[in-house]
């Protein structure tokens, strides 16, 4: 028996994908002209035969697609549109390759060295262009009325205007009433401040947030003021994580152990009594040697504790923003193989695709904890002790 070598084989596999792929183009097409033609309108009309054109799919390029026309020149198949010579899967491979975080000439070398189709920046930046229009609505979107938890992070990158600089984007993420987690909104550009956190709240309350229990971020200055401003119903949680690396560095390379490991108590107490206590025992052992930072904790410890007032089920998700970190992690490993963005529409395209791709993976998981009937039961009293005028989770 002949055996076939291996790249034959492969070649003639190819062969019989495209030739399946055109037969089936072609059977839709000649569905399409049998429906129009039996339509009365067109009762003065008659077929014409077909014209051969080509066509650039993902499983192959068909050189002699039959197209069915009629003598009026009246019917246009559904399949592609009259110029078109690809499917569209090449643009959104372009979009994909953007998203990973390959630069425009670097996306455009590669379709030209790959299938010789030569796609200059230029082109690279007009197709991923076509997200622009989406990523308007899907930052204007309406948002649920209730969330039991919004994180805020800012994330920095290197943007170019007439110059290269740093520039903070801000995010917000959400917890619902059902426990999933998302991406609310990103806003980009300038230095991160708290009256930039303020316009983003305000865009989250126009866009129907009206009721949260609890804000999670950092101690930025003046954050607190603006999300209170807001929400003054809503509690604060100060993330711990980020106080303790604040203080690491202050404390000398001798005590770094002991004083990171004393602090430990505070945030794994039992309940807020004991690491109120925990707290008066690390204090009385260190305020001596450091007593501004023991100052800082102390100033701070009622946003640092606010975790205790929730169910110990939920404690994880709420003590720390890390779950906002680690989504910005992500978006950073993106845009890391770029040494800059040419301009904010460049920023936003990238950080939108990343958004979506994190919102679909996680809208129908529910966070650990807040699944629990006991749980839910807890925080929707809360809401109702909070917000006694509220009629539905769902209003905007």
């Amino acid at each position: 028996m002949t055996m076939i070598p291996e790249n034959q084989l492969s070649i003639l596999f190819e062969n019989l994908v495209t030739q399946f792929v055109k037969e089936n183009l072609e059977s839709i097409m000649k569905a399409e002209i049998k429906h129009f033609m039996d339509d009365p309108t067109n009762e003065h009309n008659s077929r014409n035969g077909y014209y051969k054109r080509t066509l650039h799919t993902k499983y192959g390029h068909i050189t002699d697609l039959e197209v069915p026309r009629d003598r009026n020149g009246d019917f246009q198949t559904h399949v592609f549109e009259p110029y078109q010579r690809r499917d569209g899967w090449l643009e959104e491979a372009v979009i994909q390759m953007y998203k990973s975080g390959m630069g425009t000439r670097d996306v455009a070398r590669f379709i030209e060295s790959m299938f010789g189709s030569h796609y200059s920046p230029t082109t690279v930046s007009n197709i991923t262009a076509t997200v622009l229009e989406d990523i308007k609505k899907w930052l204007e979107r309406p948002l649920q009325k209730r969330y039991s938890v919004i994180y805020l992070d800012g994330l920095y990158v290197k943007l170019k205007r007439s110059t290269v600089s740093g520039e903070v984007i801000y995010f917000a993420m959400g917890i619902d009433e059902e426990g999933h987690r998302q991406i609310l909104g990103f806003y980009v550009g300038g230095q991160e401040s708290a009256n930039g956190w303020k316009d983003v709240l305000i865009d989250l309350y126009n866009r129907g947030v009206h009721e949260v229990l609890l804000g999670v971020f950092d101690g930025l200055p003046g954050l607190d003021n603006a999300f209170k401003e807001m929400y003054p119903l809503a509690d604060v949680q100060h993330c711990v994580v980020h106080k303790v690396r604040a203080t690491f560095p202050k404390v000398r390379v001798q005590h770094k152990t002991d004083f990171i490991e004393d602090l430990k108590p505070i945030y794994n107490a039992l309940d807020h009594d004991y690491a109120l206590a925990a707290f008066d025992t690390f204090k009385a052992k260190w305020n001596k040697l450091y007593p501004k930072e023991v100052k800082s904790w102390e100033e701070q410890l009622s946003t640092l504790l606010t975790f205790y007032r929730y169910p110990a089920l939920i404690k994880d998700a709420i003590y720390t923003s890390n779950p906002i970190e680690r989504m910005n992690k992500e978006i950073r490993k993106r845009l890391k193989p770029m040494n800059s963005l040419t301009n904010m529409d460049a920023a936003e395209k990238i950080v939108y695709l990343d958004a979506i791709t994190y919102n679909e993976r996680f809208e129908n998981r529910v966070i650990r904890g807040f699944g629990d009937p006991t749980v839910k039961k807890f925080l929707g009293e809360m809401f109702e002790k909070r917000y006694p005028s509220s009629t539905s989770n769902t209003e905007n």
